[in-house]
């Protein structure tokens, strides 16, 4: 896809990921209620609206790619794995933390081609904060009106290193990963695609996320780091692929920004 077409994509998503994230606050700012979905997972009124708003503009940008949303129907492999095109969503990232009115949920978006995201948009609509990038455009955090400001990941890691984890979901294995880490660290606890978008403007150094998480969780965000010079990779070091096989849920990983330090040695024993 030509550069000038990314732009012209991308720009019409910024508008609709900032308006998804104007009717999750007012839903925010509410008394709402509070299901649950087969996997246990919790729903909020805030999902639904902010996917319904986010359809009604992907689809018609351009009808060729299909949708894969977190809170859309339930696509078998055998239909998607023919897709090369297509929109990653995850319409709320951090419903635990939503309903914990801590701030620290996302409006994830994110164009997958052949595999890769090409395209990310992470909206924080608390903070009225987005980070976004495109293959061959860089990657970019703007607050508010304000001009967007071009961000990069942190070369050379510090001495003392800015590690983030996951609020609601952290592990035993990450807390051995940690405790093999030499060195002083600096452990920034954070909800949602956040950790990524630490990690891409510089604030962070590393999150190894050694639990759990889908492909619409990180596809975005993904893309924003790989703008800013980072890496996300599996635990054999190979770059997040997207749409591979059947299951949605992608491999535990790493991000980090500074490729000459070893990260995959401080790995526990996985087996």
């Amino acid at each position: 896809m030509e550069k000038s077409d990314l732009a012209e994509i991308q720009a019409k998503v910024l508008e609709v990921v900032r308006k998804a994230g104007r009717k999750i606050l007012k839903i925010y700012d509410s008394e709402f209620d509070i299901e649950f979905k087969d996997d246990a997972s919790p729903l909020t009124a805030a999902d639904t609206a902010a996917h319904r708003c986010l359809m009604d503009v992907l689809q018609n940008l351009d009808p060729s790619f299909p949708i894969l949303s977190e809170e859309g129907r339930d696509l078998p492999y055998d239909e998607r794995k023919e897709w090369r095109t297509y929109w990653l969503v995850d319409p709320l990232d951090g419903t635990k933390e939503f309903i914990n009115r801590n701030g620290q949920f996302t409006v994830n978006v994110a164009l997958i081609h052949d595999h890769v995201p090409i395209m990310g948009v992470v909206h924080v609509p608390v903070q009225d904060t987005t980070y976004y990038a495109a293959e061959g455009l860089g990657a970019f955090k703007q607050q508010g009106d304000e001009p967007p400001k071009s961000i990069r990941v942190r070369k050379p890691a510090p001495s003392k290193l800015v590690i983030v984890g996951s609020r609601s979901h952290q592990t035993p294995a990450f807390a051995q990963y940690l405790q093999k880490l030499n060195g002083e660290y600096e452990l920034i606890s954070i909800g949602s695609s956040l950790k990524f978008c630490l990690v891409a403007e510089g604030v962070a150094d590393l999150y190894p996320r050694l639990g759990p998480t889908s492909e619409w969780d990180t596809a975005a965000a993904h893309c924003v780091v790989s703008q800013a010079g980072g890496y996300v990779v599996d635990l054999q070091g190979k770059a997040l692929r997207y749409n591979t096989k059947p299951s949605v849920l992608n491999p535990y990983f790493l991000v980090y920004g500074d490729e000459t330090r070893d990260w995959l040695s401080f790995l526990p024993d996985m087996s």
